[in-house]
């Protein structure tokens, strides 16, 4: 039988459209993802939209200060803008980390306070931190002494029954008094025990409206938000009354949802890249540079398996993507086979 878990009441909140229309970097981004937004996925991305934020995936600290920093932190300079997501609790080692990452251009370091994962409470960093709101402001003002770029917060509304639109205004406002201007808030609380991380992203019921409202008690700070967004119209209404949106599993699974952002939220679009061909020439000579150095094809390809999603044919590139990008001897002309069976339908 699965557990049932019960929610808190919810108040009726008041907020209105914001009156600011300035458009922050933050517009849209695509979250955080742990093993899917590497360098490889995020240069994909980048193809299809010019104006999108990209997130790396949670690197924790103990992976940048006692392992291979080079390894994890290195980027293709065309992804830009990208932001360094961090996983930790400890402001000494958040500040290190930070501190090495400025050789790496990044244009925005996140804390993440939003990951509800068994393995992250087990490190003390993630979800769990919302309930110590002061030890966040510590971590974060370490960061921001070792950091060239902004610092900000990605969190949830609340966890278990720490649920109250108190919790998350004090939680806020804490935070805040450090100078950090952009919080992005995934809007449904996280439960830290019963539910694994993809129940988590399910099953808690949205409350965008409690992202609005922070949005109103705080306009000058800048309020993005995340989960369960699907569409671009979705994105429109959003904006409306909080400054950003963040797409995570949507824009990952369906990527050519990214070639609408430039034209649709953004001032300008002037991409080349007009059809999902263009877009697969375009990866050949990135995925021919990076196999020099060392990368499996399926390394790069992995993150292209939903481009054609919702056609004719799509099933069988992702089969033969999928069967046949693995082998040491697999190059980019498997790809272009693949999008041929898309092309024959």
């Amino acid at each position: 039988m699965s557990k049932t878990f019960s929610e808190p009441s919810e108040p009726i909140l008041e907020f209105q459209k914001k009156s600011n229309d300035t458009i922050i970097p933050q517009r849209f981004s695509v979250a955080p993802m742990i093993d899917l937004t590497d360098k490889h996925c995020r240069y994909f991305h980048r193809l299809l939209s010019q104006h999108a934020f990209l997130y790396t995936e949670m690197i924790t600290t103990g992976a940048i200060l006692h392992g291979d920093a080079q390894r994890y932190l290195t980027m293709n300079t065309e992804e830009q803008p990208v932001a360094l997501q961090l996983g930790g609790s400890s402001p000494e080692a958040l500040g290190n980390a930070c501190n090495i990452a400025k050789g790496f251009q990044y244009n925005e370091i996140n804390l993440n306070v939003g990951c509800p994962s068994d393995r992250v409470q087990s490190g003390k960093f993630g979800a769990c931190l919302m309930r110590e709101p002061d030890l966040v402001a510590d971590c974060v003002s370490a960061m921001q002494e070792n950091s060239n770029v902004d610092v900000t917060v990605k969190c949830r509304t609340g966890i278990d029954n720490d649920d109250s639109i108190a919790f998350l205004l004090n939680f806020i406002q804490t935070i805040q008094a450090t100078g950090c201007k952009t919080f992005i808030i995934h809007a449904r609380k996280a439960w830290l025990n019963g539910l694994s991380p993809k129940e988590n992203r399910e099953i808690p019921p949205l409350h965008y409206e409690r992202a609005y409202y922070i949005k109103n008690q705080f306009p000058e700070l800048n309020i993005v938000v995340n989960g369960g967004i699907k569409t671009i119209d979705e994105c429109q209404a959003h904006l409306n009354y909080v400054d950003g949106v963040m797409l995570g599993r949507e824009a990952y699974s369906n990527p050519w949802l990214l070639r609408e952002v430039d034209h649709a939220l953004y001032t300008n679009d002037n991409n080349s890249i007009q059809t999902k061909y263009q877009a697969i020439e375009a990866m050949l000579p990135y995925i021919e540079e990076q196999m020099q150095q060392g990368s499996r094809l399926h390394h790069i390809t992995r993150h292209m398996l939903g481009l054609f999603n919702g056609q004719k044919g799509a099933k069988q590139f992702r089969r033969y993507l999928s069967e046949n990008g693995h082998s040491a001897s697999a190059g980019p002309e498997v790809l272009l086979t693949a999008s041929r069976l898309v092309e024959a339908n």
